[in-house]
C-alpha cells in the first residue's frame, strides 16, 4: 500500500482486553434499526429481522458492526432515548450472545449510549462529535469508551439546507482541533479518538469529492479515521443517473478503495463481504510493489 496508508496508527484498546488493530483496514458493518434510513430504512425495524441482519454482517467477516436506531438522514427528524433504545438494545444484547465482535453505538444522546455500553457496545459513533448532549464526555470518561468524532454542519434537519465553505479541508482539519481538544480538556484520553471527516453530513458534491481525495491531509492529526461513503447520493450525482442505495456498490466499492489507499483505517459499508474482497484483491495487488 502507500506509504501514507503504512504509517504506524496506535490501536485502540476495547473493553474484555480488546483492541481494534490498524494494522490492516478495518471493515465496519451498518445496522440500521429504523424505519427512515435512506438506504435501508424500514428494512430490519423487526428485531428478528434486525437480529438476523446482525448475524449475517458477523458472518461475512466484519470488524466492528455499527448500530444505529434513530436515522440521520438529510431532512430526518429526531426520536425520543427510550424509541431508540426499544430499537437497539435487543439486537446488541443478542449480538453479545454469540460474538465479542466490538459494536459501536450510532447515537448522540448519552442515555442511549450508556444503555447500550452496559448491554455490550464498545465504541461511542457520535455524528455530532460531543457537541449535542453534554452528558455523552460523562458516559465516555466513566465506562472508558472509545468515541468516533464526526463532521457535520448543523443537525440532520438542516445539514443540506445550503452547506458552504471556504477551504473545506481546512475548516474540518480546524473542527477536529478544536473537538480533539475538547475531549483533552475534559478529560478522554487522544489514543480514544476516531476522527470521521462526515460525507453527506453538510457537504456539497465537490465538498465530499475533496474530502476522498485530500483524506491523507487528516492524517496530520495523528488520529486513527473512518469514512462512511457507502451508498451515499453523491454517487448517483456522479454517475448522473437516479437508482436506489442498494444499487451503488460500485461507486461505494470506488470510493471506499480510495480511502484505503489514502490511509483510512475503517470503512463505514452496507456491503460487508463485497467489501472485503475488494480490500483483499487491492492489498494483494499492493503488496507487490
Amino acid at each position: 500500500m502507500s506509504n501514507i496508508a503504512n504509517q504506524a496508527i496506535e490501536m485502540i484498546s476495547l473493553a474484555r482486553g480488546r483492541r481494534l488493530d490498524f494494522e490492516s483496514p478495518l471493515v465496519m458493518g451498518v445496522l440500521n434499526i429504523t424505519p427512515d434510513s435512506f438506504s435501508d430504512g424500514g428494512e430490519f425495524i423487526n428485531i428478528n429481522d434486525a437480529i438476523s441482519q446482525a448475524h449475517q454482517i458477523i458472518s461475512e467477516g466484519a470488524d466492528i458492526i455499527d448500530i444505529g436506531g434513530e436515522s440521520s438522514r438529510p431532512g430526518a427528524d429526531e426520536i425520543k432515548p427510550e424509541e431508540e433504545i426499544n430499537r437497539v438494545i435487543p439486537v446488541i444484547e443478542a449480538i453479545r450472545k454469540i460474538s465479542d465482535l466490538p459494536i459501536s453505538i450510532d447515537t448522540t444522546k448519552a442515555e442511549v449510549a450508556e444503555t447500550a455500553i452496559k448491554a455490550g457496545a464498545d465504541i461511542i459513533n457520535d455524528i455530532s462529535a460531543l457537541r449535542f448532549d453534554s452528558r455523552m464526555v460523562e458516559v465516555a470518561l466513566e465506562y472508558e469508551t472509545p468515541v468516533i468524532l464526526m463532521h457535520m454542519l448543523g443537525k440532520p434537519k438542516t445539514m443540506q439546507a445550503n452547506p458552504s465553505y471556504d477551504n473545506c479541508i481546512e475548516e474540518i482539519k480546524e473542527f477536529f482541533e478544536e473537538r480533539i481538544e475538547f475531549c483533552r480538556s475534559n478529560g478522554i484520553a487522544e489514543d480514544k479518538i476516531i476522527i470521521d471527516p462526515g460525507i453527506g453530513f453538510g457537504k456539497r458534491l465537490q465538498d465530499n469529492l475533496d474530502i476522498i481525495k485530500n483524506l491523507n491531509e487528516f492524517k496530520t492529526l495523528g488520529r486513527p479515521m473512518i469514512l462512511g461513503s457507502s451508498r451515499k447520493s453523491f454517487i448517483s450525482k456522479i454517475i448522473r443517473r437516479e437508482n436506489k442505495p442498494s444499487e451503488r456498490i460500485g461507486g461505494s466499492i470506488a470510493s471506499m478503495l480510495l480511502a484505503v489507499s489514502k490511509g483510512c483505517n475503517i470503512v463505514r459499508v452496507h456491503d460487508v463481504a463485497e467489501t472485503i474482497e475488494a480490500i483483499k484483491v487491492f492489498r494483494a495487488i499492493e503488496d507487490l510493489r
